[in-house]
C-alpha cells in the first residue's frame, strides 16, 4: 500500500509516530510551500519517501490511498478530488462539515469504486471489542456517561479575540466537531442511530466551546459532554440494571476498564501489551483496502453518516449553520 498524507499538524505527528508498525511500502507528504521546512524536517525525522507542495502533483503520482489531516472545513473538497483521482480516501474525523458534504462523497466513492474511511480510532481498539460483549453482563442499560474534555491550548489565545480554526465556526471548529465526536461515535458504535438528539452548549462569539449532549435511545440514555474550556478527570460510565462498566481515560485510547455488579463485585479488564492506537487503526484501514472488504467499510460508513447526522441536528439547535 502506498500512502499519501495532507497536512503537517498534531494528528499526523502522532500518526508517524506509529508508521515503522505498518506496512506502507510507499509514504509521501503534503504541505504548503510557507510550511516547506516543517515538511522537509518530517521526511527527515520519520524516512519519509517524499514531499510535495502541491496537491496536484501528489495526485499523479503512484500512490493508491490518501489520508486527509487537514482543518475540518477542507476535508470534503482534497477527498473528492482524491476520489475523482482513483484514490482510495482515509479522512480524519469529522470526515466532512456537513452532512450534505458527506453524502456527495459517498456517492463519489461509489462511482468511482474506491473505499472512504473515516479515521476514528475507537472502533479499532480491542479494549472497545471486549467492552461491546461486556455490557451484556449490565443488564437492560439506563444511563452512559460520556466524557472528553480536554482544555484547549488554543483557549488562551481565543479569549484573547484571536479565532483559530478549532474555535471558528467557518472551518467546522468547535467542542462538538473536535472532541464530542468520539462520544458520538462510541454511542452510535454501541447502539446505532439514538431517537433524537438534543444540544445545550456555552457558545462564545458563533462556537461551542463546551457543551452536553444528551442521545435518547428510548428505555436509556446517553449524555455525551465534550469541553475544550474546561478540563477534569476523564471518566466515562454504562450503568445497567446489574452494574456498571467504568472507563478513566479518554475513549480514543482506552486499553481497559472495571466491570463492577450492583454486589461490589469488580472485575478489571486490562490489555497489557496495547499498542499505540492508532496502528490498530491504521493496521485494519490497510487490510480493508487491500483485501476489498466492502462489508466492513459499508459498516463503518454507516456510523459516519449516523454521526454526521446528530453534529448537524446539535450545532442546528445552537444555531451554527
Amino acid at each position: 500500500m502506498k500512502l499519501g498524507i495532507l497536512g503537517t499538524g498534531m494528528m499526523v505527528r502522532d500518526f508517524l509516530q506509529t508508521v515503522d508498525l505498518t506496512t506502507f511500502s510507499y509514504v509521501g507528504i503534503l504541505g504548503r510551500k510557507e510550511s516547506e521546512p516543517k515538511v522537509q524536517g518530517l521526511c527527515r525525522e520519520f524516512g519519509l519517501d517524499a514531499y510535495f507542495l502541491d496537491y496536484d502533483e501528489m495526485l499523479s503520482q503512484d500512490m493508491d490511498t490518501m489520508y486527509i489531516a487537514l482543518p475540518n472545513h477542507l476535508h470534503a473538497s482534497y477527498a473528492k478530488k482524491a476520489l475523482l483521482h482513483g484514490k482510495h480516501v482515509i479522512v480524519e474525523k469529522p470526515a466532512a462539515a456537513t452532512l450534505a458534504e458527506l453524502q456527495d462523497l459517498r456517492q463519489t466513492a461509489k462511482e468511482q469504486k474506491r473505499m472512504l474511511i473515516e479515521a476514528m480510532s475507537i472502533p479499532f481498539l480491542p479494549a472497545y471489542h471486549n467492552l461491546k460483549k461486556d455490557l451484556e453482563k449490565l443488564g437492560p442499560m439506563r444511563i452512559v456517561s460520556l466524557n472528553y474534555s480536554q482544555y484547549s491550548s488554543r483557549y488562551d489565545a481565543f479569549l484573547r479575540g484571536e479565532t483559530l480554526p478549532v474555535f471558528d465556526p467557518k472551518q467546522a471548529g468547535g467542542a462538538l466537531m473536535d472532541l464530542n465526536v468520539y462520544n458520538i461515535h462510541t454511542a452510535v458504535g454501541l447502539f446505532g442511530k439514538p431517537q433524537s438528539v438534543h444540544y445545550e452548549a456555552n457558545v462564545q462569539r458563533g462556537i461551542d466551546t463546551s457543551g452536553i449532549l444528551l442521545l435518547d435511545y428510548g428505555t436509556f440514555k446517553v449524555a455525551a459532554i465534550g469541553a475544550k474550556d474546561c478540563k477534569a478527570p476523564l471518566s466515562s460510565t454504562f450503568q445497567g440494571e446489574k452494574g456498571c462498566i467504568r472507563i478513566q481515560k479518554p475513549l480514543s485510547r482506552m486499553t481497559g476498564y472495571e466491570l463492577i455488579s450492583n454486589d461490589g463485585e469488580t472485575a478489571v479488564y486490562q490489555l497489557e501489551d496495547a499498542k499505540d492506537r492508532l496502528c490498530y487503526e491504521f493496521q485494519t484501514m490497510q487490510d480493508m483496502i487491500r483485501n476489498q472488504d466492502w462489508e466492513l467499510e459499508e459498516e463503518l460508513f454507516t456510523r459516519s453518516l449516523w454521526a454526521s447526522e446528530i453534529l448537524e441536528e446539535a450545532r442546528r439547535q445552537i444555531g451554527i449553520l
